[in-house]
C-alpha cells in the first residue's frame, strides 16, 4: 500500500507534533498542524480569537502555508461563508474538515489532530497514528515548554480532556479508540526513534 497522507494524534506533551514536523521533513511532506486558525478565520471572516475558542486546542496548524496560500486554499476549496452566516463550533468543524478532505485530495502531507484521523478514517492510502508517553516523560518535556510556574498536571488533564471531548461530540468517538489507528507507539525513548518507527511502519523502509 503506497500512502499518500500520515495523520498523527497524540497525548500531550507526548511529542506528537514535533514528531510530525520531523516526518514531514523527512519525507517532503506538507505539514499541516500550525496557522488552520488563520485559513478559518479568513473564510469565515472572522477574527482569529473567535477561532481560537473553537479549536481543538490552542496550538493552531498551517504555520507553513504563507497567508496567501492559505486564502487561496479557502478560496479553491469553497470554504468561505456567506455574509448572513454564524460562525460557531459546528461550522468551525465543518470548515476544518474540508481543509483536511482538500488536504488528502492534495496528498503528500502530514496532518496533526482535529479529527483527522476520523475525517479520513476510510481512506485506505491513509496511515494513522496516535502517539503517547508515560506521564513522567510528558511532564519533563512540558517543563521545557510551558511558562514557568505552570501547573503542568492540570494542564494535561485540560488539553487532554478537551481533545477527548471533541472527538466524542462531534465524530462519536473515543480519544483513545484502537480502531481509528494503524498504530499506537509511545515516545519514551527518543522522539527521533519514534518518527522513525512510524516511517518504517508506513512505508516498510525509513
Amino acid at each position: 500500500m503506497g500512502y499518500r497522507v500520515l495523520t498523527v494524534n497524540r497525548e500531550f506533551g507526548s511529542g506528537g507534533g514535533r514528531i510530525a514536523q520531523t516526518i514531514a521533513e523527512w519525507l517532503g511532506w506538507k505539514l499541516l498542524d500550525r496557522d488552520i486558525i488563520d485559513a478559518i478565520a479568513y473564510a469565515a471572516h472572522v477574527d482569529k480569537s473567535v477561532v481560537r475558542n473553537y479549536d481543538e486546542h490552542v496550538v493552531s496548524w498551517l504555520r507553513r502555508i504563507n497567508q496567501q496560500a492559505m486564502r487561496s486554499a479557502a478560496l479553491a476549496a469553497g470554504l468561505e461563508l456567506a455574509e448572513n452566516s454564524v460562525f460557531d463550533a459546528e461550522e468551525m468543524v465543518k470548515i476544518s474538515e474540508k481543509i483536511i478532505l482538500k488536504a488528502y485530495e492534495d496528498g503528500n502531507c502530514v496532518i496533526v489532530g482535529r479529527g483527522s484521523q476520523c475525517v479520513l478514517q476510510h481512506k485506505p492510502d491513509v496511515f494513522h497514528v496516535f502517539v503517547y508517553a508515560p506521564l513522567k516523560e510528558r511532564i519533563q518535556r512540558l517543563k521545557t515548554r510551558l511558562e514557568k510556574g505552570a501547573d503542568i498536571e492540570q494542564r494535561l488533564r485540560t488539553v487532554d480532556g478537551e481533545r477527548a471531548k471533541y472527538l466524542q461530540q462531534y465524530f462519536g468517538k473515543s480519544f483513545c479508540n484502537i480502531h481509528l489507528y494503524d498504530l499506537m507507539i509511545s515516545s519514551k525513548a527518543d522522539e527521533d526513534e519514534t518518527a522513525r518507527a512510524i516511517v518504517y511502519a508506513m512505508n516498510g523502509k525509513i
